[in-house]
């Protein structure tokens, strides 16, 4: 799924730790792992299988583009999903003065 312009803006330095908080508050559960990897599942109802998605968890870490544009494609999240788990704000509008 993608998401805005304005969403990336504010979730492209986004770190592991928050990524994984997210993940746990939005019902993903995490699997037992061993180094830099962290698995996690979601049964997303019955006609579909189970969702895992593999965060590679180092401390403070921020992704490059690309890998956090795939890791958030592969949770699935978009722009409503972001702000209900707080990583993102809603976008101002900006005022013009007269």
């Amino acid at each position: 799924m993608a998401i805005s312009h304005d969403a990336w803006r504010q979730v492209k330095n986004i770190t592991a730790e928050k990524i994984i908080r997210a993940l746990k508050r939005d019902g993903w559960e995490q699997e037992h792992s061993r180094g830099a990897t962290i698995g996690f599942t979601k049964n997303r109802g019955a006609p579909l299988a189970p969702s895992r998605v593999v965060v590679h968890y180092h401390p403070k870490k921020t992704y490059k583009p690309k890998l956090l544009k795939q890791i958030l494609s592969d949770i699935g999240w978009d722009d409503s999903d972001l702000m209900r788990l707080k990583l993102i704000r809603k976008g101002k509008k900006s005022k013009k003065s007269d």
